[in-house]
């Protein structure tokens, strides 16, 4: 049974192959963008970087990370930092994961959104407020022709592209923080390798502007986040415990359905990790994927029950602290839960996606599948060369055949899946509707 849902999940876009390939294009995406951005570099974040979601299956998270500031701990040297780099020390005295931002040395760039930030404590010290600073950059969104905004998300602001494509976008402050991943890197673990380990201290930490709900504060405090190191730890999970990881975040989308983000996906991730840094490497293989799905079934549970979940890279922030979990809600979804873990095998029937797949005939299934994944791939190749394809003045050249081949193409695809669905005895709307459908 394992092994077939192994099978499954492959067939509908979570195999190791279309994995890599997505995190490889967002990556050289990421790149292209961030080239012609004078003040932030871009990064694509979540899901989408860890090449675990279709296009428009789940949003797409990007993080805007300010150029020329830096953020650093208690006892390092601001000499030792570029000149004309803004520098800011952090007070961690505050929540675990969390800080107070004190101004050190300005900057030779003056960002407005970093100066109608900034705060006097009355004790002669500059703190930037995370607050003050999430107002700056809430008001520099505003709609477009293609683009409507949201009411903000904690440090998101979140937003609809051509009424398809979800984006919830996080500015943050590049955080230089060696002791905190130190003390990370240094914990006895079956997972990662030492290299993986490395390349994550490496790439550092980021500031969001996000205080401790519970903190009377919160107004200037900022969030630790390892965003890019945590894409690289996912992207070295295996084929099973990735495929594992999507369930799992099936079933808190499907079957527990949170209203207000009490538990995350982001707390599925953390259980996820936990699993693979305590347990052998080889122990995650298409044979023991209910094993696994059944662990982290468990692990989610206790978490609800005990309302207390350490953070993977910083322990002692306990994620699940003021959640805003009610007893009611608590009680049903430990029964859920509960329910699920008797079930066994059979769990996987309460999520639509896979019951579809598991009653489907087989042809059809597979026909739409490749024709899914194709579409998917000249997609974002779509957005990769016309990203190649802009000038300076940010003009696009429509008339680079390698893009109109590439629309040529996915124009071909979807009528024939609209010919395909109709032969079917399928409703058939408009063509942009039906790819909208058969890429979410």
């Amino acid at each position: 049974m394992s092994m077939e849902i192994c099978t499954i999940m492959t067939r509908l876009g979570y195999s190791e192959e279309i994995r890599r390939w997505r995190v490889e294009k967002y990556r050289e995406i990421d790149s292209l963008q961030s080239a012609r951005r004078s003040d932030d570099t871009l990064i694509t974040a979540g899901s989408k970087a860890e090449g675990l979601t279709g296009v428009f299956e789940s949003d797409m998270d990007f993080l805007y990370v300010l150029k020329g500031l830096l953020c650093v701990e208690a006892g390092i040297s601001i000499y030792s930092i570029q000149a004309d780099i803004e520098v800011y020390r952090m007070d961690t005295r505050v929540y675990p994961g969390h800080c107070i931002l004190l101004q050190k040395r300005r900057g030779h760039k003056r960002w407005d959104i970093i100066q109608n930030s900034l705060c006097d404590n009355g004790s002669k010290d500059i703190l930037l407020s995370s607050s003050l600073f999430l107002d700056e950059y809430s008001s520099s969104f505003t709609d477009s022709e293609d683009t409507v905004n949201h009411e903000r998300s904690g440090p998101s602001i979140p937003g609809t592209f051509e009424g398809v494509v979800h984006v919830d976008r996080v500015s943050a402050l590049r955080c230089h923080c060696p002791s905190i991943l130190h003390k990370w890197a240094v914990r006895s673990r079956y997972w990662p390798s030492p290299v993986i380990v490395q390349k994550v201290v490496s790439l550092g930490a980021y500031l969001t502007p996000v205080g401790f709900k519970d903190s009377e504060y919160k107004h200037m405090e900022w969030r630790i986040c390892f965003n890019t190191g945590e894409t690289e730890l996912v992207n070295n999970l295996n084929g099973t415990h990735a495929q594992v990881y999507v369930m799992l975040k099936m079933i808190l989308k499907d079957v527990l359905r949170p209203c207000k983000k009490e538990v995350t996906s982001y707390v599925i991730k953390n259980i996820v990790l936990w699993q693979a840094e305590c347990n052998p490497p080889n122990s995650f293989n298409a044979q023991s994927f209910f094993y696994w799905l059944h662990d982290g079934l468990r692990e989610l549970k206790t978490a609800i029950v005990t309302q207390q979940l350490p953070y993977y890279m910083i322990p002692e922030r306990n994620l699940m602290a003021a959640s805003g979990l009610q007893d009611k809600q608590q009680r049903k979804w430990i029964a859920d839960i509960t329910d699920m873990m008797d079930e066994g095998p059979r769990v996987i029937l309460r999520l639509p996606r896979i019951r579809q797949a598991v009653i489907a005939s087989p042809e059809p299934m597979l026909w739409f599948s490749k024709k899914k994944m194709e579409l998917e791939i000249l997609l974002v190749e779509e957005t990769n060369r016309y990203m190649k394809c802009k000038d300076e003045n940010e003009v696009v050249n429509e008339s680079d055949a390698i893009l109109q081949e590439i629309r040529r193409r996915q124009e071909e695809l979807v009528v024939e899946v609209a010919q395909r669905m109709h032969v079917e005895g399928s409703a058939v709307n408009d063509l942009r509707d039906i790819q909208c459908r058969l890429l979410m």
